[in-house]
């Protein structure tokens, strides 16, 4: 009979490893819908592939999994924004190997994460995503222009960028270095830590796309993540699309990891943003 439970707890802890396994490997997409009224009509419809948090991370040889779940969703743009390369173990030909190949899906826009500012190869790094073809907007804006109608995507820089102290001085210089980048129009911002967009509830942002909280990292079922960086415990912005009122935030659960080695219950995504026009 002893034996019997052995074999039961030890099949169990089997099935709870495969699904761990599983669990960060298997690539998952999430779709949605951004409705507002402020959009161009030009840009009913267009297509934003958002890949954030790959911290290194291979989906099969040379990424071509990733390569091949992005190539399916025939995106109109890839933006990444942020943590591309992990500072622990950076590996930038990793990374450059999967912008030279995404930049034949669709144009690529990249903004910093915190791993970039925090590594000392991040000028490699942005050299040779440059090189590439990837437009790096590192407090910078570019202009998609679609049947007469534009639209801006500004990049802000992680606040690790700025040389003003540490902390809340840091994230002040930011925010200050952002707001120029905002014209009349529509704004897209990329931007990695969601913790901050209720800061700027002031500035012309319609759109803030975000990753950082890795989803919680743990997700609990009907509640949802369990910790998330620079948020603490059960965070307000894990994952998905917010209404903040006056702009709209998207938080990508991201792809790889970094200081905890596991996601449960989280699997990593791609998430494709389709924006749409209402009355």
């Amino acid at each position: 009979m002893k034996r019997r439970w052995w074999l039961v707890i030890a099949a169990v802890c089997v099935l709870l490893v495969c699904w761990l396994a599983l669990g960060n490997q298997t690539l998952t997409v999430s779709h949605i819908a951004v409705a507002d009224p402020e959009l161009p009509e030009a840009f009913h419809g267009f297509r934003i592939a958002q890949v954030s948090d790959l911290h290194n991370a291979e989906f099969g040889a040379g990424n071509r999994e990733l390569l091949a779940k992005l190539a399916q969703l025939q995106p109109d743009i890839i933006v990444i924004t942020g943590d591309l390369i992990d500072r622990r173990r950076t590996d930038v030909e990793v990374a450059l190997d999967f912008a030279r190949e995404a930049v034949k899906i669709a144009p690529c826009y990249f903004a910093t994460g915190n791993h970039e500012g925090g590594s000392s190869d991040y000028p490699e790094l942005e050299e040779g995503l440059r090189e590439a073809g990837v437009t790096v907007l590192r407090r910078q804006a570019a202009v998609l222009e679609r049947e007469g109608e534009s639209l801006r995507l500004v990049g802000a820089d992680d606040y690790t960028f700025f040389d003003a102290g540490s902390g809340e001085p840091q994230v002040a210089e930011m925010l200050k270095a952002l707001e120029p980048l905002l014209a009349p129009g529509y704004n897209i911002v990329l931007y990695h830590r969601p913790e901050l967009a209720g800061r700027m509830d002031k500035m012309d942002a319609d759109l803030i796309l975000s990753g950082h909280a890795h989803g919680g990292q743990i997700r609990l079922p009907w509640v949802g993540g369990l910790y998330a960086p620079d948020q603490g415990a059960f965070p307000e912005y894990d994952s998905g699309l917010y209404d903040l009122g006056d702009r709209f935030l998207v938080v990508s659960r991201g792809l790889g990891n970094s200081i905890f080695p596991l996601r449960i219950n989280n699997p990593p995504e791609v998430v494709l943003i389709t924006l749409e026009k209402t009355e």
